[in-house]
């Protein structure tokens, strides 16, 4: 039986909406909140806010890694960025907040880890793809650049095999026709599959396929039909997971009223491969909207209960080697 680790922030006008929080699932369809609905881990550095987490265990050496934006509109807005995204988008921060853990529940201080030089702006929205072939891990972030005057934005990415040491960052995708951001990528009978939201022609997400996990990719028209009924403009964030049955599930984050109507939105498919997704809100539930994040898989058995987070990860979970915290160096190469 598997279970499901949904991390996530909350979009509310205090900071502590901006930080990492945790839902578990026992099928992938019916959600509860860990640790009361509060924040897991809270961002002390930067921007003293996350967003757009990514979640990923290292096969080599089970240890979890999360991975956010560095970015705080509770704080930031109403400061140095004055209420101005173009400002954020040029000068936000060009780290990308790390987090790492043995067991789910014991973490090491956030860090920092510089990936974008002067010529980057803001990264944004990063996560992480292991690419078989090669044996390296690929971090993929959406950022804007100086080599297109930092104008539409693109999807970039770093290697590393350890999550010590990052190669500097290349270009994976950028949209002809368009800027593209809040890049995820999955495998499936030997294709990479890359959701991005487009934004424009057509403002909304589009999915590609490739050989490679870097490409090169092209467009799948199914998946455009399947998100014409979607709302052009409200959504992003797509972020997918394989369910026990084999289909997939893709969530897409719905922005576009402010308040509790905020949060991911589900579509099922049988297969990446023709795109066909259908909507399937009667069959989720969700204590709260969460907002953009990815899901960690684990196949064990869930208990029946999980009020206290301690409890939730360790039976839910299991522990991963020791309880001990481990805090990583980080290298560019």
């Amino acid at each position: 039986m598997s279970c499901y680790l949904f991390v996530h922030f909350r979009e509310k006008t205090t900071p502590d909406g901006e930080q990492v929080y945790f839902a578990l699932s026992r099928d992938g369809f019916h959600w509860e909140a860990l640790n009361g609905g509060q924040p897991v881990l809270w961002a002390y550095y930067g921007d003293h806010g996350v967003r757009d987490m990514t979640i990923v265990r290292d096969h080599r050496t089970g240890r979890i890694h999360i991975f956010a934006t560095d970015l705080s509109l509770a704080y930031g807005m109403r400061g140095k960025y004055a209420h101005d995204w173009e400002n954020i988008s040029r000068h936000g921060s060009k780290c990308l907040a790390h987090w790492v853990s043995e067991d789910l529940v014991h973490w090491s201080e956030e860090q920092l880890i510089p990936l974008g030089g002067d010529q980057f702006g803001c990264l944004w929205a990063p996560d992480v793809i292991y690419e078989q072939e090669t044996g390296d891990y690929l971090l993929h972030f959406s950022a804007s650049h100086s080599e297109n005057g930092f104008g539409p934005k693109a999807i970039y990415y770093c290697r590393t095999r350890d999550f010590e040491r990052y190669s500097e960052p290349r270009l994976l995708y950028r949209k002809p026709d368009s800027g593209c951001i809040d890049s995820a990528m999955y495998r499936e009978a030997g294709h990479y599959y890359l959701f991005v939201k487009s934004e424009a022609n057509p403002r909304t997400m589009i999915e590609l396929a490739g050989e490679r996990a870097t490409g090169p990719f092209h467009r799948i028209a199914g998946f455009d039909d399947s998100m014409k009924a979607v709302e052009a403009g409200n959504y992003e964030a797509p972020t997918a997971v394989r369910l026990e049955d084999g289909r997939w599930c893709l969530f897409i984050d719905y922005y576009g009223r402010p308040g509790r109507v905020q949060g991911y939105v589900p579509f099922l498919a049988d297969a990446l491969e023709g795109g066909r997704f259908a909507r399937s809100d009667a069959a989720f539930s969700f204590p709260y909207g969460f907002k953009h994040g990815t899901i960690l898989t684990s196949s064990v058995n869930v208990p029946r209960h999980a009020s206290l987070l301690r409890l939730a990860l360790t039976n839910s979970f299991g522990a991963f080697c020791t309880n001990n915290l481990c805090t990583v160096p980080y290298e560019i190469y």
